[in-house]
């Protein structure tokens, strides 16, 4: 059986990692560098970083942070916001980041997935979606809508079926944020992860309300993700990456 990973989130914010509750009242915490140290010694499996306005403002992202991490630490990690284009992907890997996630600019420009798995290979591409729940309709049969620009505006596209488009597009992961449950830390939305984890045959990443432990056995049992994505839960030190991962383990989850 293949090992769940463990995943910290840094969302950054004008070059400082920054944390709110459903996408809004950001506050401000510190250096990425050294929050992506600190988890990498607590024995994370990976790390994701994005920059959380990049493509709402339409700008590009921080490169001199990727190459500051890339300097620190010795995992995976990989790196989303303002990617539009296949050439800001190779300037994201060739800063050290081992993979790319795309979001709104995917959901604009489905092409962009395409060219980056061929370009680079579909491990390297993540798309990221940010799932609302809404009234189930013939447009929305999930009753999940997708919603872009960092929870700004809803596309009236299915959750559901864009991530099974990503999958046949060359995505190599897909990473599942629910809005309605971002950093609330009262789990995750377990019916949503289910259904795509079902639905495509690649990883899915749990993003979006982890606050214990057992939100995280919850995400990759009962919602069948290959990993679970989590920040507050560690960035307010509630709890270490270390005492998360024992406590999978305990629980029979195997674990890296």
């Amino acid at each position: 059986m293949l090992t769940k990973r463990v995943i910290v989130c840094l969302d950054v914010r004008a070059g400082q990692v920054t944390k709110g509750v459903k996408f809004q009242g950001n506050v401000d915490l510190g250096d990425p560098v050294e929050y992506a140290r600190r988890y990498y010694e607590q024995g994370v499996d990976e790390l994701v970083f994005y920059d959380i306005t990049a493509s709402a403002e339409q700008r590009s992202l921080f490169i001199d942070v990727v190459e500051r991490v890339a300097a620190e630490i010795f995992i995976p990690f990989s790196v989303g916001g303002g990617i539009r284009d296949v050439d800001t992907m190779r300037t994201v890997l060739l800063a050290g980041a081992e993979k790319v996630s795309v979001n709104s600019p995917a959901v604009r420009n489905p092409e962009i997935i395409t060219a980056g798995a061929e370009a680079f290979g579909a491990q390297c591409i993540v798309v990221g979606m940010d799932a609302q729940k809404v009234e189930t309709t013939k447009a929305i049969p999930s009753g999940y809508e997708i919603v872009i620009d960092g929870g700004r505006t809803p596309t009236g596209q299915d959750a559901l079926a864009w991530a099974i488009e990503a999958e046949s597009r060359g995505a190599g992961e897909i990473c599942l944020n629910a809005i309605d449950t971002d950093g609330v830390k009262q789990g995750y939305e377990l019916t949503i992860t289910r259904m795509v984890s079902d639905a495509v045959g690649i990883p899915v990443i749990a993003s979006g309300g982890g606050g214990t432990p057992q939100h995280l056995i919850d995400a990759v049992t009962t919602g069948g993700a290959d990993a679970a994505l989590i920040a507050s839960m560690v960035h307010y030190g509630d709890y270490t990456v270390g005492s998360i991962k024992a406590d999978m383990a305990q629980a029979g989850v195997p674990i890296r």
